[in-house]
């Protein structure tokens, strides 16, 4: 059964909100426009996942719900996963091998730098880095075509479907 990997970086945040913490920032106005684009864009690619994961940080969820709402995906369908949050390659993959096997598509909404580090170990030579140094800016969409076994992930054994950017999904 062929499998996707949707990796979804939060939208853009409000630094600003006077939030007491990191894990409690919200998103910007910008985010909350951008993240229901994303779940748009999804649905009309035909790419609604089976099972959603989400770091739980107030940024990564409000992200998570706009873009679900988008695709008409009910809350049963998301996971809230502490481990999302600063994860770094090692936690990622191991939140991935916790996938069950009956999810064949799989958006993990989380952060960078962990999911820029993620989407490098997969797809290797295929990622191409932007100018600005950014491969995964706030509301970015990396599609992945994965292995049989969420469990089983090397270096390089997902195929690169595509980068896309809030702006390019209107």
């Amino acid at each position: 059964m062929p499998r996707e990997l949707l990796l979804l970086r939060h939208a853009k945040s409000d630094w600003d909100s006077g939030a007491s913490e990191d894990f409690a920032r919200p998103l910007a106005k910008r985010g909350k426009k951008d993240a229901p684009r994303v779940g748009e864009w999804l649905y009309r690619e035909g790419l609604v996942p089976d099972l959603v994961v989400s770091s739980p940080a107030e940024r990564a969820r409000q992200t998570t719900l706009k873009v679900c709402k988008s695709m008409d995906v009910g809350k049963k369908k998301i996971l809230w996963d502490q481990d999302v949050y600063e994860a770094g390659l090692d936690t990622l993959l191991a939140v991935l091998a916790r996938c069950p096997a009956d999810s064949p598509t799989v958006l993990l909404v989380g952060h960078n730098p962990g999911l820029e580090d993620l989407l490098r170990f997969l797809a290797g030579d295929e990622v191409e880095e932007s100018k600005d140094g950014k491969l995964l800016p706030t509301a970015a969409l990396a599609r992945l075509e994965m292995p049989d076994d969420w469990s089983r992930l090397e270096p390089g054994c997902a195929q690169l479907g595509g980068i896309v950017r809030p702006r390019e999904q209107a």
